[in-house]
């Protein structure tokens, strides 16, 4: 069975309250619920962590490392961290960046991502979705 560490990042935890507009009403919890039943169906094992704070996050990129995937929704720091692109960049784990909204859709800012050049993939805008075709990439 190959072992997946789901990795988010700030503001994450709040899902659910936070702009159910744009993030949907469904809670982090809720989310990682789900996706623990479709991994079985899949043949992964789930490992989820969760951070405000962009070193824990670096720490958590490297302690996965040796995994067979990473799933990383680094949130807002996707735009800005050279810190959190460094550590994906470091580990032979492949890691697919993963977003609920569209950011492309969005504002400018989001546009750019640091840590999606040095990912195996990126996808994008459809919602808890987004996840399951991350981990459907390792299966």
């Amino acid at each position: 069975m190959k072992k997946i560490v789901i990795i988010n990042g700030p503001n994450l935890n709040i899902l659910g309250e936070r702009e159910p507009g744009v993030y949907g009403e469904e809670t982090l919890e809720g989310i990682n619920e789900w996706l623990a039943q479709e991994a079985c169906a899949l043949g992964l094992e789930l490992r989820f962590f969760q951070s405000n704070v962009e070193g824990e996050i670096v720490t958590a990129v490297q302690d996965a490392g040796d995994s067979d995937g990473i799933v990383l929704n680094a949130g807002a720091y996707t735009h800005y961290s050279i810190a959190i692109r460094d550590a994906v960049a470091a580990v032979s784990a492949p890691v697919v960046e993963v977003h609920l909204s569209n950011v492309y859709a969005r504002e400018d800012f989001r546009n750019v991502s640091v840590t999606g050049a040095v990912c195996k993939g990126t996808i994008a805008g459809f919602g808890r979705d987004s996840y399951l075709l991350a981990l459907r990439s390792f299966s």
